[in-house]
C-alpha cells in the first residue's frame, strides 16, 4: 500500500521498502514469514504499534496490523492504538495519494477513501481526514506535505495548505532528527525550490531554520536581481541534477550571513564579510538539526570560500591558484560547481568571473605538481636546530614562512639550503 502502489501508478521508481496491512495480526505474519524461510531475519517488532519489519530477498517490509490511533497534545507518538478495519487505517493516513492499496492475492486496486485515484490524477495532496485535526495530532505531517510536493511535484489543495499554515507552530514538538530528515529528502527532491517556497510561505521554515527565513526580503546590490531569498533559490536551481547534499546544503546557505552583515551606504549596498559570518551561521544551524560533522564541516568549509572563485581574474598569480586549490582540498569540484550556479543566478549585466578559465588554469598547474602535498622543505626538527630555538610558537611561523615562499614559487619544495639561507635572514 501507500508509497509502492502510488509510485507505480505515477510509473516512478519503487521506492526501497514496502508497507503491508493486514487485518490479521501483522506481528504473527511476520514470525510465520521467517519460520517458513520466506523472511531472511527475524522479524523486528513494535508490539505497541502492531508492526514488524522483515527483509526479503534484500526488500525491506514493514508489516502493519490495520490500526485507528489517538494522540495528546504534546506529541506525536500515539497514546492509544487499537485495531481497525483496512479502511478505517486508510483513513488515518497522511494524504490520499498514499492511501491506494492493491491486493496481493488479486491484484484489486482498492481506494478505500474515494479520493486517492482522483487526488492523483489530479496531482493534489490532501488530507483523508479534516487537515486542522491530520497536522494537529502528527505536526510532521505538514513537512511531509511540503516534501512531497517537491518530491512529485504536485500542489497541494487550499484547505490543506491553509492548515499547514495554521498549524506550523506545532512543528516545535517534533524532534530536531525527524526534521532533519523530511528536510534532507525536500532538499534531495527534483522540485527541491519548490518545497523550500512552500516552507517559508508557510511558515513552516520559520520554526527551525529562522536564519533561512530572515533572508527573504533582503535586497541587495546592482550586481544582484533578486533579493538574498530568491538568489538562493535560483543558485540552487543552477546545480547539477546529481549535486550531492553537501553541494546542495552549501547553496543554501551561501548567502545566510548576509542579513546579519548588511550595511548601505552612499556607495550602495554591502555585505562585508558575509562568508565569514555565514560559515558560522551554516555551522550552527546544520549542529542544531543534528547533521553530523562529516556535513557540518565541509558545507561551513563551502560556505566560508564561495565568493573566491568568484573573485578570479587574469591578473592572478600562479601563487594565488595555489591557495585556492589548497584551501578547497578536497571540496574543490564542489567549490567551482557552487561558483558557476552562484554566478548564473547574479546581473550577468556586469562582468563575471571566468571559472572555466580558472579551472584550466587549476588543471594546467596541478599537472605540473602536487599542491596539496607543498610543504616547508625544513622540518620543525631542523628548524629549531638551524636556529637554536626550543619547541614553540616561533617554529611554525617559521614553518608557515618557509611554506609561503614555496607557494609564491620563490622557493622549490625540496630546496633545503635555500630555505636555510631564507630563514637566517629573516628570523636569524
Amino acid at each position: 500500500m501507500g508509497g509502492v502502489v502510488r509510485d507505480e501508478l505515477l510509473g516512478r521508481p519503487l521506492p526501497p521498502d514496502v508497507d503491508i496491512v493486514t487485518e490479521q495480526d501483522a506481528l504473527e505474519l511476520a514470525h510465520w514469514l521467517h519460520a517458513q524461510g520466506v523472511a531472511e531475519h527475524l522479524p523486528v517488532t513494535y508490539p505497541r504499534f502492531g508492526t514488524a519489519m522483515v527483509h526479503i530477498e534484500g526488500v525491506q517490509f514493514e508489516l502493519v496490523t490495520a490500526r485507528r490511533e489517538s494522540y495528546s497534545a504534546d506529541s506525536r507518538k500515539p497514546v492509544q492504538v487499537q485495531p481497525a478495519t483496512l479502511r478505517e487505517d486508510a483513513l488515518r493516513r497522511d494524504f490520499t495519494v498514499n492511501t491506494l492499496m492493491r491486493n496481493l492475492h488479486t491484484g484489486e486496486l482498492l481506494d478505500l477513501t474515494g479520493m486517492g485515484l482522483s487526488d492523483l490524477q489530479a496531482e493534489l495532496l490532501r488530507t483523508p481526514l479534516d487537515p486542522m485535526a491530520t497536522f494537529e495530532e502528527d505536526p510532521l505531517r505538514a513537512m511531509r506535505a511540503v516534501r512531497f510536493a517537491a518530491q512529485l511535484d504536485f500542489e497541494v489543495e487550499p484547505s490543506t495548505l491553509e492548515a499547514v499554515r495554521k498549524t506550523a507552530h506545532r512543528l516545535q514538538i517534533i524532534s530536531m532528527e525527524r526534521i532533519r530528515d523530511e528536510f534532507t529528502k525536500l532538499l534531495q527532491a527534483p522540485h527541491a525550490v519548490k518545497g523550500l517556497r512552500l516552507l517559508r510561505e508557510t511558515g513552516l521554515l520559520e520554526q527551525f531554520a529562522p536564519e533561512l527565513a530572515a533572508m527573504h526580503g533582503v535586497e541587495q546590490n546592482q550586481y544582484h536581481l533578486y533579493d538574498v531569498w530568491e538568489h538562493t533559490l535560483k543558485v540552487i536551481e543552477n546545480l547539477p541534477p546529481d549535486a550531492s547534499l553537501v553541494l546542495r546544503l552549501a547553496a543554501l546557505l551561501h548567502d545566510v550571513g548576509k542579513p546579519a552583515t548588511r550595511t548601505e551606504d552612499e556607495r550602495g549596498v554591502h555585505f562585508y564579510g558575509h562568508q565569514n559570518v555565514g560559515a558560522h551561521i551554516a555551522a550552527q544551524l546544520l549542529r542544531r538539526l543534528r547533521y553530523s560533522n562529516d556535513m557540518v564541516e565541509p558545507v561551513a568549509k563551502l560556505v566560508r570560500l564561495h565568493m573566491r572563485p568568484g573573485e578570479y581574474d587574469y591578473s592572478w598569480s600562479d601563487a594565488a591558484v595555489r591557495r585556492l586549490v589548497r584551501d578547497a582540498d578536497g571540496l574543490l569540484d564542489a567549490l567551482l560547481t557552487l561558483a558557476r550556479a552562484d554566478i548564473a543566478a547574479s546581473n550577468l549585466a556586469f562582468p563575471k568571473a571566468d571559472i572555466d578559465a580558472l579551472e584550466q588554469r587549476i588543471r594546467v598547474l596541478t599537472t605540473r605538481e602536487d599542491v596539496q602535498k607543498l610543504d616547508s622543505p625544513l622540518s620543525g626538527r631542523e628548524i629549531m636546530q638551524i636556529l637554536g630555538i626550543p619547541p614553540g610558537k616561533r617554529v611554525g611561523e617559521c614553518k608557515a614562512f618557509l611554506l609561503n615562499e614555496v607557494i609564491e614559487g620563490r622557493l622549490a619544495a625540496h630546496d633545503k639550503e635555500g630555505a636555510k639561507r631564507l630563514l637566517l635572514e629573516h628570523f636569524g
